[in-house]
């Protein structure tokens, strides 16, 4: 993951020293197929978007629990894990 690259744009998180990239990543498209919609990504795809993402510099995601009962942010967990440097 490029650290803070300023051509993607940063901002703090709120009141906080959390620097996020001011363009989120969405993940209801993340997580089981069948279980949401019929366009979901599967875990392979999941970790194919996030690791293009994070070689962007994305470091925001925006996920919940309900995504694909759940495993949207088992896979977005489970890639995070595997692509962050």
């Amino acid at each position: 993951m490029k650290e803070f690259d300023e051509t993607m744009g940063y901002a703090y998180l709120g009141k906080t020293d959390l620097r996020v990239s001011k363009i989120c990543v969405g993940g209801m498209s993340f997580g089981q197929p069948q279980t949401m919609h019929d366009w979901t990504l599967d875990k392979s795809q999941t970790e194919q978007v996030v690791q293009h993402a994070l070689a962007l510099g994305f470091n925001f995601f925006d996920t919940a629990n309900g995504y694909s009962a759940g495993t949207g942010e088992e896979y977005l967990g489970q890639a995070l894990k595997k692509y962050r440097t």
